[in-house]
C-alpha cells in the first residue's frame, strides 16, 4: 500500500508560481496513476492534472505534472497563480491495472490520498 505526502504549499502573491511535490513510499508510485486534486473551503475537490507513466492529461492549463527520474516523486508546477487558485492541494494514486489506458481525472476512482498542503494566492 502506498502513502502519500505533499509539500511545498505556501503563501504567494497572484502571478506568482509555486511547485508541489508528491512523495511516495510503501510502494513505488511507478505502478501508479498519480492525480493531483485541490479543494477551497465550501467547494468540490476538482481534479487538476494526473500522470500515468511519461502520459499525463491537465485539466488546468497553467498547471504542469511530471515525475522525478527516480519516479517516485510527481510535481505539480504551478504559473501565473491566481487568487482563485487558493485552496488545499492533494494527491491521490490508484494501482495502474492490466491494459489500463489513460490517468483517471475523477477523484472517486483514487484509492489513496495525502494529507494535502495549504496554497494561499493573495497579496
Amino acid at each position: 500500500q502506498v502513502q502519500l505526502v505533499e509539500s511545498g504549499g505556501d503563501l504567494v502573491q497572484p502571478g506568482g508560481s509555486l511547485r508541489l511535490s508528491c512523495v511516495g513510499s510503501g510502494s513505488t508510485l511507478d505502478t501508479y496513476h498519480i492525480g493531483w486534486f485541490r479543494q477551497a473551503p465550501g467547494k468540490e475537490r476538482e481534479g487538476i492534472s494526473c500522470i500515468t507513466r511519461g502520459i499525463s492529461s491537465t485539466i488546468k492549463g497553467r498547471f504542469t505534472i511530471s515525475r522525478d527520474k527516480t519516479g517516485n516523486t510527481v510535481y505539480l508546477q504551478m504559473s501565473a497563480l491566481k487568487p482563485e487558485d487558493t485552496a488545499h492541494y492533494y494527491c491521490a494514486a490508484k494501482p495502474v491495472a492490466p491494459l489500463s489506458g489513460a490517468c483517471p481525472t475523477r477523484k472517486e476512482d483514487y484509492a489513496y490520498w495525502g494529507q494535502g498542503t495549504q496554497v494561499t494566492v493573495s497579496s
